[in-house]
């Protein structure tokens, strides 16, 4: 099982034959190193805790999502945008965090 912490992330919706939410979590690089992003396999559960939500994707791997940074930058949003664009309406970012935990997965 694979771990992830991302610095900010968002929920999107994918849509069409089989309708799942995904995890997309976004790293900032730093002086050394570009930022980065993964899109998890699709959410099959979730647990709270006072800081941070823990999203389980069907590939069996964890994001450790921080209630605080909904969210990312102008660049995730530009990838977001592309993910958009190339699949006609199938694709939703939601851009303002939903209600996680009365979400059904």
């Amino acid at each position: 099982m694979s771990e992830y912490y991302p610095d900010r992330w968002k929920i999107v919706k994918i849509t069409g034959s089989d309708p799942h939410y995904r995890v997309f979590g976004y790293w900032y690089g730093g002086f050394t190193g570009g930022d980065s992003w993964k899109m998890n396999s699709g959410i099959v559960s979730v647990a709270e805790d006072e800081d941070a939500y823990t999203f389980k994707g069907h590939s069996g791997s964890e994001y450790r999502c921080h209630k605080d940074y909904y969210g990312t930058s102008a660049y995730g949003e530009s990838v977001l945008q592309q993910y958009t664009e190339a699949n006609e309406g199938a694709f939703e970012v939601l851009h303002e965090m939903p209600d996680i935990m009365n979400m059904t997965w």
